[in-house]
């Protein structure tokens, strides 16, 4: 029977053994050190490549000071408080994601994998830098302390911060085997859900040729989350593999049931009803098209079987910024780890 309390990774251990044959996802006697040469989990080494390749700095993309000015002389109240308010939610998740994955990364025993965790905490420092450069470019001094703590004063975002916060907070003071799965669930939903319907509102925006630098911005970091929403789907189906005792189907459609509302909750709040192309039926739609997308990632079937199609058709019309055929949309996201197969090289 597995060990239901989960012991973190000694940072080195002699008596370890890091044959591939013996190497699993958690619970492995690892020696600590990084063996890259000869690696269990094929779908990691492509990863690392995608990753590596999707370098990036927020110093690079221009226009934020058109922005400015299209904020203050063209958004309309109703958008401008959306802007405030999705950034600082956006700002919540990469910050709380940068601090957190360490604490996960302490208990995956493949050292391929903890690789990726590493980066994946790396990008989601540069996208905390990406919205302070948004901050200090587009809006008011006065304004940026209300956009980092809007959730003190709307219970709306509150909420939706302390449910996420708990989930991983709760594997940190009890680190076992259930906690440590519906973290890894919440990692997950983070990475597949929460961010969205944020993302659309700046894609709408775009669409109608506003706040067109930030977008840019966010087509960034959105190529970058689309990575970490495949790590954690193969962590997860790692474990089922591996671990089928701590492996719980019912806590991830449950926990999706919950992450999809609260999105839902929170994006008809913040986004009010006159920001053309978001409707309430839009949010809801496409919030529940996003989780059937996700679990389908799992081999899960959709938690809402009526909806298949993606609202937002306005969205079509928008390609990332390295130009990439074919709208995320539409597309599954696992296809970002199919790379070149590296015969056990890490080169490029």
């Amino acid at each position: 029977m597995t060990e239901k309390i989960m012991k973190a990774n000694p940072i080195f251990n002699p008596k370890g053994n890091d044959a591939v044959e013996n190497r699993t996802i958690i619970k492995g006697n690892t020696t600590g050190l990084f063996q890259l040469n000869a690696t269990k989990y094929s779908w990691a080494k492509s990863m690392y490549q995608v990753m590596v390749g999707n370098f990036w700095l927020p110093e690079k993309v221009s226009g934020l000071w058109e922005d400015a000015i299209q904020f203050k002389n063209s958004l309309t109240n109703e958008e401008r408080r959306a802007y405030k308010g999705i950034l600082s939610f956006l700002i919540f998740l990469d910050s709380i994601q940068t601090v957190n994955l360490p604490n996960f990364s302490e208990y995956i025993t493949a050292p391929e994998v903890n690789l990726l965790l590493s980066i994946q905490a790396y990008q989601e420092a540069i996208h905390s830098q990406s919205y302070a450069t948004i901050l200090e470019t587009v809006v008011d001094s006065s304004d940026r302390e209300e956009i980092y703590y809007f959730w003190r004063d709307d219970e709306h975002l509150l909420e939706r911060n302390k449910f996420i916060w708990g989930i991983y907070q709760k594997f940190i003071d009890t680190p076992n085997d259930e906690n440590f799965f519906a973290g890894v669930v919440g990692n997950f939903l983070l990475e597949s859900i929460y961010f969205y319907n944020g993302f659309a509102f700046f894609d709408t925006l775009a669409d109608q040729t506003k706040m067109v630098a930030t977008d840019r911005m966010i087509n960034y970091i959105r190529r970058d989350e689309l990575t970490h929403v495949t790590i954690f789907a193969n962590i997860i189906k790692e474990i089922k593999k591996e671990f089928p005792e701590i492996y719980n189907e019912k806590v991830i459609t449950d926990m999706m049931g919950i992450a999809v509302e609260q999105e839902i909750k929170w994006s008809k709040h913040i986004l009010g009803k006159n920001i053309i192309g978001m409707s309430h039926a839009n949010i809801d739609q496409y919030t529940k098209y996003l989780a059937n997308n996700r679990l389908s990632m799992l081999w899960i079937a959709p938690l809402y079987p009526d909806v298949i199609t993606n609202p937002y058709k306005h969205l079509d019309r928008l390609q990332d910024n390295n130009s990439e055929k074919g709208n995320f949309f539409e597309t599954t996201v696992t296809n970002y780890s199919q790379s070149t197969s590296m015969n056990g090289s890490w080169d490029f």
